[in-house]
């Protein structure tokens, strides 16, 4: 039975080497919107051939690596961690920003995660009990033609979070695109959930165990 909590822990890659392997993917031209939480990392391992324009919702287009040392405190990204701005990045207010998400003017964004459904449901806005934060997520993930998550596998009861179904408040429905943990990397493609990476160490059983999704392999040597 795929699902169960496990009996033994494994090492996967770390929250770093999560937004690490995302950062390989991107790609040449890329414009980029990246959430809180493991996201923030991507900026720190985007190849140096690699020239990605990132975008954060609070109205930064061409954020730069974060500043030695304070910083300005006016420049911040969605997470309000200080920032640097690249050459050319412009600066916007919250109407403007969020009609590049709308106009659909982003190649990606980078959320991270409470739960993922087979399908590509997201639920990442609100967990029972606690206040809700909806923030700029639903607009994103409807905006978005991409949308890649980033989490890790399980929670902290070891209960996994990649779902037949979404238990959670849903941000949006068959808006991921991909999913990357610290186990595994997902694709979903035509509304089906796809394997196609294991992290180093990891084996596909190992994943399957703490996945409750139904998927299928598509593992490449």
């Amino acid at each position: 039975m795929t699902g169960t909590l496990p009996t033994a822990e494994v090492t996967g890659r770390t929250r770093e080497g999560i937004a690490q392997r995302l950062a390989q993917d991107l790609k040449d031209g890329y414009v980029v919107n990246l959430g809180v939480g493991i996201p923030l990392f991507v900026p720190l391992f985007i190849p140096a051939d690699t020239e990605v324009v990132l975008h954060a919702e609070n109205g930064v287009l061409g954020l730069g690596p974060a500043p030695e040392g304070d910083g300005d405190p006016d420049l911040t990204d969605a997470g309000k961690q200080s920032i640097t701005l690249m050459p050319g990045a412009a600066i916007t207010d919250s109407a403007m920003s969020f009609a590049m998400i709308r106009g659909g003017h982003l190649d990606v964004t980078v959320l991270g995660a409470l739960q993922v459904s087979a399908a590509g449901d997201l639920a990442n806005w609100y967990v029972p009990g606690k206040s809700p934060a909806v923030g700029g997520a639903m607009d994103l993930v409807a905006g978005t033609p991409q949308v890649w998550v980033t989490m890790e596998h399980v929670d902290r009861q070891g209960r996994p979070k990649v779902l037949p179904e979404c238990t959670m408040p849903l941000t949006g429905r068959a808006c991921v695109t991909r999913i990357y943990t610290d186990l595994a990397v997902f694709h979903v493609v035509d509304g089906t959930l796809r394997l196609v990476e294991c992290a180093p160490g990891v084996t596909p059983d190992q994943v399957r165990e703490r996945t409750a999704a139904p998927y299928t392999e598509d593992l490449h040597p």
